[in-house]
């Protein structure tokens, strides 16, 4: 690959934008609607090129407040992790998740996504790991289980981060569309 770029929402132009947008329709099949865009902007993205200069990969992490054992930890949590389909099992995945969990431990106090069946091999053999507690949200109505997430919402505590109790509930904030 000939080019790993990582840059703020604000920093990319329109066309990348569209680029972006473009490769998430395709990875994901037609299943990526305008709430998940929405989700994946306003923080950090790893975009990958190939030589010929075509997007290939791309991931962001945007800032997100997690109610856990009291604090509202400031948390990173992935968005949008996508590889073109002929370009998979290259290592891009892994790619991405690197410069991602560089951002996320420099910025955060801890990392969370919400992953498919497909996705979470490339999570778990990253060292994330997946929720074993009570997931939640704090809605416009107060405080509500998310039993749907439960299962497939991973969390990722960057060396020297903090502690977790595994038997405490993650509380995220509320977003409109999928709340994770």
């Amino acid at each position: 690959m000939t080019g790993v770029r990582v840059a703020h929402t604000a920093g990319l132009t329109g066309d990348e934008l569209r680029e972006v947008r473009a490769l998430l329709d395709e990875a994901f099949e037609g299943d990526f609607g305008e709430e998940d865009f929405e989700h994946a902007l306003g923080g950090m993205h790893v975009l990958v090129r190939d030589a010929g200069g075509v997007l290939v990969a791309h991931g962001s992490v945007v800032q997100r407040r997690v109610v856990h054992g009291g604090r509202a930890l400031r948390t990173g949590y992935v968005e949008a992790v996508a590889v073109r389909a002929g370009s998979r099992r290259r290592g891009l995945g892994g790619q991405v998740m690197a410069e991602l969990e560089r951002v996320i431990g420099r910025a955060y106090v801890l990392g969370a996504l919400s992953a498919s069946e497909e996705g979470a091999g490339l999570y778990l053999g990253r060292g994330w790991s997946v929720w074993p507690g009570r997931v939640g949200a704090l809605s416009p109505d107060g405080p509500v289980r998310l039993t749907e997430e439960e299962g497939s919402t991973y969390v990722w505590v960057p060396p020297g981060g903090i502690r977790l109790d595994p038997g405490g509930r993650l509380d995220f904030d509320w977003r409109d569309g999928d709340v994770l």
